[in-house]
This record gives structure tokens, sequence and C-alpha cells, in this order.
């Protein structure tokens, strides 16, 4: 079980929690996203410029633990400048590498998140926010 834990906890997750990336608030963006979970209480907004179907600034603000907020923290890093096909295919890989023994990609910071297969009420922290972006994307693209 420690062992798992330490993959949990991965240097990745501990960097992007106690660092996180364009962590700002910023309600003049274009598109405000909501990501909460209920059964734990993690909530953020998601910040989201978009400009002719590319992500042109990305940032985000809330409060969750070291998993949802590190992987939030990788999401609004992993998608500026992308298009939204882009973006699409990003959240596919991730949603491989986090919800099936699929792990297609080398992206060393998606791989971190591997690991949250192993503990269900851990997984919904890694792919809140993501599901979030997911959901704008299927009504966008």
């Amino acid at each position: 079980m420690e062992q798992e834990l330490n993959e949990l906890y991965s240097p990745v997750i501990l960097d992007h929690n106690q660092h996180p990336r364009h962590y700002q608030k910023r309600p003049e963006a274009g598109l405000i996203l909501d990501a909460y979970n209920s059964l734990c209480g993690d909530k953020f907004k998601l910040y989201l410029d978009v400009q002719e179907g590319r992500v042109v600034q990305a940032s985000f603000s809330g409060y969750g633990c070291a998993v949802s907020k590190a992987a939030t923290s990788v999401l609004m890093e992993k998608i500026q400048g992308k298009t939204l096909k882009e973006v699409q295919m990003l959240v596919k890989d991730y949603f491989e590498v986090t919800k099936t023994d699929q792990e297609l990609t080398t992206d060393e910071d998606l791989l971190a998140f591997a690991a949250a297969k192993k503990f269900p009420g851990r997984l919904k922290c890694a792919v809140l926010s993501w599901e979030a972006v997911e959901e704008y994307l299927e009504q966008k693209v």
C-alpha cells in the first residue's frame, strides 16, 4: 500500500500541487468552466480564452486536494496555445492513462496520474477538471 501511495503522490503531482501553473483568477475570461466534486468538496474555476479555435490563455482558481490541484495545473499548462482539436486529443490521452490500462502516451506529466486508477476515491480528483473541459469540447468540437 505504501508503494502505491508513493506512486500516487509522485514528484510531478507534488510539484504541481505546491507550485501550480497558471493559478490566477480571471473573471474577464471569455469562458469560465466550473469543476466541482460534491463527494470531497474540490472546487475549481477554469478560465479560458479561445480565439479562432485555439486556447490563447488558460488559468484556474479554487481549492482541492493535491491530486485535483495538480491535475488542474497540468491541464492548464498543457492546453496553452493548443487548438480545440489538440486539446480534445490531449484529454483523450489523459483519460487513457487514468481510466484504462492503455498508457500509450510518453508524456511524463500525464503518466504521473496513472496511479489514480488504484484509488477510486482519488480517480475523481484526477479527472475533475479534465472532465469539465471534455464536456465543453463535446459541445464545441
